[in-house]
C-alpha cells in the first residue's frame, strides 16, 4: 500500500468524498454516532467549501436506500451524487471520472460517511492501491456496530491511511490564525 507523504493534507491537492450518506442507510446506524457522523460530515463539507475544496457525494443503490440525508444536502449546496452499487466509490467508474475530471494535483482525499468497515474502508483501500494519500476523519464515520467501526479505522490505518478528525483536518490545511479563512472555519466547530 502507498503511504501517505504527509500528515497534513494539502488544500491545492485535495478533494472531499461523502460515501453514502443516506436516509435509509443513516437509520439503521445508532442516535449518537449517527448524530456525530452527520454533524462533523457537515462541518467538514461547509470548512472544505470555506477552503475551495472540491465535493464529491456518492449514494448506495439510492432506489433501496433513499437519497444523501438532509442536512448533509443543505451543507454541501447543489449537487449531484454519484450513484454506485460497488461498495467502494472508486469501483464505479463515475466515481473514477470525477477525481479524474478535478485533475491529477488532486491526488490527497479526506473521506468521511457510512459504513465505516464496507464502503468507506474499500474506498480507501482502492484509492490507496491507485496511489492517492487518504485522510479519514473518525468523527465522521460510523457503523451500526462499535467493533465494526474501531476494526475499519484500525484497518484502513494499517493500511496507509491518516485517521484524524473534522477539526484536526481542517485546522491542517489552514496552517494558520488570522486569516478570514480561519474565522469562517473557527465559527463552524463552536
Amino acid at each position: 500500500m502507498v503511504k501517505p507523504t504527509s500528515f497534513y493534507p494539502d488544500p491545492d491537492r485535495t478533494v472531499l468524498v461523502v460515501v453514502d450518506i443516506q436516509e435509509r442507510l443513516a437509520a439503521s446506524m445508532p442516535e449518537e454516532p449517527l448524530k456525530r457522523t452527520v454533524k462533523s460530515a457537515s462541518i467538514l463539507m461547509r470548512g472544505c467549501r470555506v477552503l475551495d475544496i472540491p465535493v464529491v457525494v456518492t449514494e448506495q443503490y439510492t432506489k433501496g436506500l433513499g437519497p444523501t440525508v438532509d442536512e448533509i444536502r443543505e451543507a454541501v449546496g447543489t449537487f449531484s451524487p454519484i450513484e454506485k452499487m460497488a461498495f467502494s466509490c472508486y469501483g464505479e467508474p463515475a466515481f473514477r471520472q470525477a477525481l479524474g475530471a478535478l485533475g491529477d494535483m488532486r491526488s490527497n482525499v479526506i473521506l468521511c460517511g457510512i459504513e465505516c468497515h464496507v464502503c468507506v474502508l474499500q474506498t480507501t483501500l482502492d484509492l490507496l492501491e491507485n496511489g492517492y494519500c487518504v485522510y479519514v476523519a473518525a468523527d465522521a464515520v460510523c457503523s451500526r456496530a462499535k467493533l465494526n467501526w474501531q476494526a475499519g479505522l484500525e484497518l484502513m490505518r494499517q493500511a496507509g491511511a491518516v485517521i484524524g478528525t473534522t477539526e484536526i483536518f481542517l485546522f491542517q490545511m489552514l496552517k494558520e490564525a488570522g486569516t478570514e479563512r480561519f474565522k469562517q472555519i473557527s465559527k463552524l466547530i463552536r
